[in-house]
């Protein structure tokens, strides 16, 4: 087994609830916070995935609910993912049919650059690298699958 898990249907891999715990820096300033909290995905009508989000953001020692939905539809090619917005706006591609992807999502002023990777079975990591004007973050998310 090499240093990342290779994944042929994403959709069918994600489904089911995932532990969350993302740690979000400022690259800028030197603040930290964190995120805790699950994530489970969900069949949609007609196809893909529902990815519901929801759980605890602390930051500058203040905590307080948070919560994010995604839609994962099937992808251009079998095994890969069109991500988007609740509201069906486009986020990203998914392909982690080599077990590690990369992907850009511009966002007005701001580029988001993300990077997931499969470790095994029941453990994957997002990284998404922000710049704009006024960011630089870095977002590090651990997904473990839910028992």
């Amino acid at each position: 087994m090499g240093e990342f898990w290779p994944v042929p249907d994403v959709l069918a891999h994600l489904t089911g609830g995932w532990r969350v715990r993302r740690s979000v820096r400022d690259l800028t300033g030197g603040d930290e916070g964190r995120f805790e909290g699950s994530t489970d995905f969900t069949e949609l009508d007609g196809g893909g995935l529902l990815h519901r989000e929801a759980g605890a953001f602390t930051w500058q020692g203040v905590s307080r609910p948070a919560e994010r939905t995604l839609r994962f539809l099937p992808g251009t090619s079998p095994g890969t993912a069109d991500v988007r917005f609740a509201d069906g706006r486009p986020f990203h591609d998914l392909d982690l049919t080599t077990g590690r992807h990369r992907t850009d999502h511009p966002c007005s002023a701001d580029l988001y650059r993300g990077e997931f990777t499969v470790r095994d079975r029941d453990h994957w990591r997002t990284v998404w690298r922000v710049r704009g004007p006024a960011k630089d973050l870095v977002l590090t998310t651990d997904y473990v699958r839910a028992r």
